[in-house]
């Protein structure tokens, strides 16, 4: 396992060009017991899993690439149902026959056909494990007091490609049930003023879940280069910065 790891952090960011010609984004290769798992960055909540023959597409959004240059889904992961991450147009564009959509209950009254999966429930698709996890706002609310996402509402996914658990946090902030995510490979925490997390936050996240590799996403206007430091001494996470915003 330590080889693995030290093979997975020497990976370099390489660009990835879609079937058009026409996406150009840095994608990264994770070794898995199961084969290579390679992420691309598609920008905002936006990433692209590959895994064998496998495509899972996580909350596509048309204004971050042209979906239909992309590959076509087997599976798409819909965390919420804000705007930015249920973009109905961008979802049919890489839909087709056999393709699983998964989602929480509010995005399913926007979006036909979709399996619902709430807080705690789990499934496997292809041979690969998927948790939905607690995704919401403590701290950040609107001027009426309510927040951006209640708790119960939205999802996280936590994904299992062969050894590698892969946490997707969605909009969230630091949140207690974190402390029950065990043995992360790769987490993508949220870094969206007033949003999801600051970077407090994010360090305080990767400390509880304690990720072999930690992408900050989704973060738009973000001084994402601090984040690095706020964790620097942490022993075993490494900061990956990639072109999220």
């Amino acid at each position: 396992m330590l080889k693995l790891m030290l093979i997975c952090a020497a990976i370099a960011a390489v660009t990835a060009s879609g079937s058009s010609g026409q996406l150009s984004k840095e994608r990264d290769v994770i070794p898995t017991s199961g084969g290579d798992l390679a992420i691309t960055f598609i920008g905002h909540g936006s990433l692209m899993f590959t895994y064998g023959s496998r495509t899972i597409h996580v909350d596509p959004y048309g204004s971050q690439a042209d979906y239909s240059a992309l590959p076509k889904a087997d599976v798409i992961l819909i965390t919420h149902e804000h705007g930015d991450h249920l973009d109905a147009a961008a979802i049919g564009r890489i839909r087709v026959p056999g393709t699983r959509v998964i989602l929480n209950e509010a995005a399913a009254k926007k979006i036909e056909g979709g399996t619902v999966m709430k807080n705690g429930d789990r499934l496997d698709i292809a041979g690969i494990a998927i948790e939905a996890v607690p995704a919401y706002n403590i701290v950040h609310k609107r001027p009426d007091g309510s927040p951006f996402h209640p708790k119960g509402i939205g999802n996280g996914y936590v994904l299992t490609f062969g050894d590698c658990r892969v946490y997707v946090a969605g909009d969230t902030e630091s949140i207690p049930e974190m402390k029950n995510l065990k043995n992360v490979t790769v987490a993508f925490l949220p870094v969206n003023l007033p949003y999801t997390m600051t970077l407090d936050m994010a360090a305080e996240s990767a400390r509880t879940i304690r990720p072999k590799i930690l992408y900050p996403y989704h973060y738009g206007d973000t001084d994402i280069a601090r984040l690095p430091e706020l964790l620097k001494g942490e022993k075993g996470i490494e900061v990956r910065i990639r072109a999220m915003k």
